[in-house]
């Protein structure tokens, strides 16, 4: 994997992305209740520029709450590793960097939620991070289903071959109801956006950025429309211009968000496998797709696979990289709801196949059960059963019974 001193590929303009405001995370203009103070003061804290995530969980871990960082004195303040005087002289004057009232104002007018740490609605994948940004901004929606989720990445300078590639394995994805995860950017993660649209799937684009700087602006229309279909979400205040030092910081979400990763042509110094690196680390699978040995967009892609990437050729090859869940979690389907999806590899099963496995129990269900609850030819149940136990989804406990592994 990359050392993570690469140089990232992404650029200001790339990718970004949005989600929904829960109501309590709205301006009144009163702010009586002590769920807006909380709110409004973590807002303005974690927008005072130059105060990063890692040193904010600093902060928050010393104090405890946003309220009590932004009351401390300026010597307990440059106590906190990595904050010194000049940082908790900005901290001292929030008022004077950060206009509380125009950012709630933007963010009612353009339909954008915030999110925080600890509400039901923040993803839960994101709390696997040590440096877990305490709210993001959301225009669109983030689902339960959005668990089952594949991050795809690669370069803005994408080849025919990578864009082709792209195109087929995402939309391949979102047709069998995984979300796709991806920056916004031109080139892979465009083309990965633009797949999961056209299947009618959904799809998360994260932000190096804020939401009111949507980078590349060719891409506004297609961020708009992904909030229609999922989600275009940032940590960064929404007026913040992209800079290229927020892109790998961007990247840890896009990999935390993400089951798994797919990385689809990617040069050597490529924000991508920066990515892939981090996603190795939260212990998400890595997939790479292969190209032509000589091509200098995919020569990232053949390190990764060199060093231990899953090498991925279809849909199906993501699909196994999902492997069990962390708990059920329904399958995407046309309407709300779904079935319990507890491994990602049961998303390569036919509809026949699905319905037999979902009618067996972990703890031994007799054949007899399994045609009943199947609603299929007792034949046709033991045939599938069969193809069940060489896929490794069941095993039979006699002849007459069988269970879920």
């Amino acid at each position: 994997m990359n050392d993570g001193r690469s140089i990232p590929e992404h650029q200001p303009g790339d990718d970004e992305g949005v989600a929904p405001m829960d109501s309590d995370t709205h301006a009144s203009g009163d702010g009586n209740t002590q769920k807006e103070d909380t709110t409004r003061e973590l807002v303005q804290l974690c927008l005072l520029p130059g105060l990063g995530p890692r040193t904010l969980t600093s902060l928050l871990d010393a104090f405890g709450s946003a309220r009590s960082i932004l009351n401390a004195d300026r010597n307990s303040l440059a106590s906190v590793h990595g904050v010194g005087p000049k940082m908790a002289h900005v901290i001292d004057t929030a008022d004077d960097h950060v206009d509380i009232e125009d950012v709630f104002a933007w963010c009612a007018a353009k339909d954008v939620n915030i999110l925080r740490r600890g509400q039901a609605s923040y993803p839960a994948a994101l709390e696997e991070l040590d440096d877990a940004p305490p709210l993001i901004f959301s225009r669109g929606s983030i689902l339960p289903r959005d668990t089952v989720s594949v991050a795809i990445v690669g370069t803005r300078h994408a080849t025919a071959y990578g864009l082709q590639q792209t195109r087929r394995i995402a939309m391949d994805l979102a047709r069998a109801g995984v979300t796709i995860v991806s920056g916004l950017a031109r080139g892979i993660d465009t083309a990965a956006h633009r797949a999961a649209l056209e299947a009618e799937g959904r799809t998360i684009a994260v932000l190096g950025g804020g939401l009111g700087k949507i980078y590349p602006a060719e891409n506004a229309p297609l961020a708009d429309e992904i909030s229609q279909r999922g989600a275009v979400i940032s940590e960064y205040a929404p007026m913040a211009q992209p800079r290229g030092g927020m892109f790998p910081q961007r990247n840890r979400i896009i990999a935390a968000l993400g089951q798994a990763t797919l990385v689809i042509e990617a040069p050597m110094r490529s924000g991508s496998l920066i990515t892939a690196r981090l996603a190795s680390e939260l212990g998400r699978s890595v997939g790479s797709l292969p190209g032509q040995v000589n091509s200098r967009a995919s020569q990232g892609c053949h390190h990764l696979i060199r060093d231990g990437a899953t090498l991925v050729q279809h849909a199906d090859d993501v699909l196994e990289l999902l492997g069990p869940l962390s708990g059920n979690v329904s399958r995407a389907t046309a309407a709300d709801g779904g079935e319990a999806v507890r491994d990602g590899r049961e998303m390569t099963l036919n509809e026949v196949e699905r319905q037999v496995l979902f009618a067996v129990g972990t703890s031994g269900t007799a054949i007899d059960e399994v045609t009943l609850r199947s609603g299929l030819p007792a034949s046709r149940v033991n045939a599938i059963v069969s193809i069940l136990e060489m896929k490794r989804f069941v095993r039979r406990l006699s002849g007459q019974y069988v269970s879920r592994i």
